[in-house]
């Protein structure tokens, strides 16, 4: 099993809520996490959830948001993935490159299907227990009929929507899809007319897709490789640290795994979650000290201690020195604390 919990922000995500008149500095505050997340390309599933959380929270109504937000991304802003769709030879080509591309961006995983008349694609999470906020499902679904609809120049509607969780407005999501929206169904489910999915795209380029495809199936090989747990665990540590102390529920939950499995994985690997835990703090403490615009107390927050005293004496144990010193050994300026 391939773990994974490292998640791409949608390229353009941010610029698409400005268009929106939504500040994100507001998003991020209310998803409860460091401002610095804004220019991090890649969060963990947790922080994924929480952005998108914050998001739906600040909307007055969740079906407005979903439509606002899956209609706002301007192709030039399509990551390769997702162009990849984008410049697909019809509607069948492009839903089955965003399914297969889609892995290289859990948690969200589709499953298309065609049967009769009709062509159900149903969302199902990858790498998580914890099924993703409502609005990202509503966003997920409404995205692949505005990529149809983009795609091939027309205005296509749905079949049949079905959603898990309430959704706002059930009319203004049926007025956007074209079709009945059930809510409290038992799966996040589009269905779409089969007829549609032989549309061409007007948008189809067989240069660019010559050039995007291979890089992108090279990147999914890549990644189906499995990972270190160590590699994992550190990854997530340090990307949740200015959010706390991360404990080993925590770090479990995030890759799928029961408590005792991750000891015994990273006791094979030679190594404990405390033990990852105090390295990836120091090296995160090193790192953030040669940047003279932190002060102490900064440095101290960013890697998880609540106060500046506390930093000191683990500093003075790893490194035989204070924080103040150390920078002005290493990177030559004088203590700002």
């Amino acid at each position: 099993m391939t773990i994974n919990s490292r998640i791409k922000m949608p390229l353009g995500f941010w610029d698409g809520l400005r268009q929106l008149g939504i500040a994100t500095q507001d998003v991020v505050r209310k998803a409860r996490l460091p401002l610095t997340i804004i220019t991090e390309p890649v969060v963990t599933t947790a922080q994924y959830f929480a952005i998108w959380q914050a998001y739906s929270n600040l909307m007055d109504d969740a079906s407005k948001g979903i439509i606002k937000l899956a209609t706002a991304f301007e192709t030039a802003h399509y990551p390769p993935s997702v162009l990849t769709a984008y410049h697909a030879r019809d509607y069948r080509d492009a839903l089955n490159r965003m399914a297969r591309y889609k892995q290289l961006c859990p948690p969200e995983k589709l499953l298309i299907t065609e049967e009769g008349e009709d062509c159900t694609i149903e969302l199902e999470w990858s790498y998580t227990n914890q099924p993703g906020p409502p609005i990202l499902v509503g966003i997920t679904l409404a995205f692949l009929l505005e990529l149809g609809r983009r795609g091939t120049g027309q205005p296509l509607t749905a079949n049949f929507v079905e959603f898990s969780h309430p959704m706002g407005d059930v009319k203004t999501l049926e007025d956007y899809f074209g079709c009945p929206v059930r809510i409290g169904s038992n799966c996040n489910r589009l269905t779409l007319h089969r007829r549609d999915l032989d549309c061409p795209f007007v948008s189809y380029n067989a240069e660019l897709l010559e050039i995007l495809i291979p890089v992108l199936d090279q990147s999914l090989g890549e990644q189906q490789h499995c990972r270190s747990i160590t590699e994992m665990v550190k990854w997530i540590i340090k990307h949740s640290l200015a959010g706390g102390r991360p404990d080993i529920q925590t770090i479990a939950r995030e890759i799928g795994m029961s408590n005792r499995t991750l000891q015994r994985r990273l006791s094979e690997e030679g190594t404990s979650f405390k033990s990852l835990l105090t390295q990836t703090r120091h090296d995160q403490a090193r790192e953030y000290l040669r940047d003279s615009s932190l002060d102490i107390k900064e440095v101290a927050f960013l890697i998880g201690y609540e106060d500046q005293n506390s930093f000191y004496r683990a500093f003075h144990l790893w490194e035989g020195d204070t924080p103040s010193n150390w920078r002005i050994e290493h990177v030559g300026t004088s203590p700002i604390n």
